[in-house]
């Protein structure tokens, strides 16, 4: 009777904890939208940390005018970039195709053929390879549109929440000594001391990493657009956004971004003769995207993963790769700023360890 008892109560137990994970799930899907928001606050928090800092220490701003004026910054720049980049979606959007997959089907159509007459003029026997592999009936780019439409969903939805964003960012500027007493609060006495350094090396570390990151996706945006004005692609500024924005996914949106800016350089040369132009003008683009990621692997990214958050890069690449066989591509986007606060939090707490000592030395 007794045992029945304890295994009914356990069970019991059991489901009230299922039930209130289940809860606290739901509920934590229903307020996404605001986490987002605080994900992003505090991104930009950490971006905007050493500019506060700099006024505040250089030019002896008060803390609330120093954060008045980095908000002001921010703001501008956001708006410079919005004032930018709007128009030109709005007035290319269509001659880029992009929104349009049905032309791009079209031409990738007329690419394979013209690739067909090329090989069977150098006496290549491909007619069989492409009737067996039936390419022309496998090109369907709806995903393009239905991508699309979720990126102009989102920057909908930040448009909207970008007050929300500001609002949250300021705060976290200018009451972070608050912020982190109240913290001091809740914390246990005796890993007090540990956590609050743990806390202010992750804030300088992880500044500097985004600093960092978008510098080198500026770098990189203007060199593919240098390279796309040179060779005459259309709608240079938008692709180049595009490639630049996916080089966030280490090692793998590299490759993308020479992939896509290949199809993309083809499918405007269509007009042009295979052999002389469309090949060409192809492998230049695809040379010269690969010296902008040569130029990427051994300066931008060696001063970021190195200088920012003191890591060799051999042991970044194995993070990122681990990361992201087990977590996919969002894996490998946050794989470096995780593995700065782990290292962090275990040089605090396991100071002692071999292996610790080993990987946080420059810390």
């Amino acid at each position: 009777m007794i045992n029945s008892k304890i295994i009914a109560s356990g069970i019991v137990r059991a489901i009230l904890v299922i039930i209130l994970i289940a809860l606290l799930l739901f509920f934590i899907y229903q307020i996404k939208t605001v986490i987002i928001y605080l994900i992003v606050s505090l991104v930009l928090t950490l971006i905007a940390n050493p500019i506060v800092d700099f006024l505040k220490k250089q030019l002896r701003f008060s803390n609330l005018l120093a954060v008045i004026c980095t908000m002001i910054f921010i703001l501008s720049i956001l708006i410079g970039f919005i004032m930018l980049f709007i128009p030109l979606v709005i007035s290319q959007g269509e001659n880029l195709s992009l929104l349009n997959t049905r032309e791009i089907e079209s031409n990738l159509v007329q690419l394979v053929n013209k690739i067909y007459v090329f090989l069977e003029s150098h006496n290549v026997n491909s007619k069989n390879l492409i009737q067996e592999t039936d390419l022309a009936s496998k090109f369907n780019l709806d995903f393009i549109t239905t991508f699309l439409n979720s990126i102009l969903e989102t920057m909908g939805s930040f448009g909207m929440g970008l007050a929300s964003i500001l609002f949250i960012t300021f705060f976290f500027l200018k009451d972070k000594l608050l912020f982190i007493k109240g913290i001091k609060k809740i914390l246990p006495d005796q890993h007090e001391k540990k956590i609050i350094n743990s806390l202010f090396k992750i804030n300088t570390l992880l500044s500097r990493y985004f600093i960092g990151l978008l510098i080198q996706l500026f770098i990189v945006f203007v060199l593919y657009l240098a390279v796309l004005l040179i060779f005459g692609i259309e709608n240079a500024f938008i692709i180049a956004f595009i490639c630049a924005v996916l080089n966030i996914i280490p090692y793998l949106g590299p490759l993308i971004s020479t992939v896509l800016a290949a199809i993309l350089t083809m499918i405007n040369n269509l007009g042009g003769d295979f052999q002389t132009e469309l090949v060409p003008t192809t492998l230049f683009v695809l040379v010269s995207f690969w010296i902008v990621q040569l130029i990427d692997n051994n300066i931008s990214q060696p001063f970021i993963f190195s200088k920012s958050v003191n890591s060799h890069p051999l042991e970044i690449f194995l993070v990122i790769i681990t990361s992201g066989f087990l977590f996919g591509i969002t894996g490998m986007i946050i794989a470096v700023p995780f593995y700065t606060i782990l290292k962090v939090v275990a040089k605090e707490f396991l100071p002692e360890n071999k292996i610790i000592q080993i990987i946080t030395k420059n810390i």
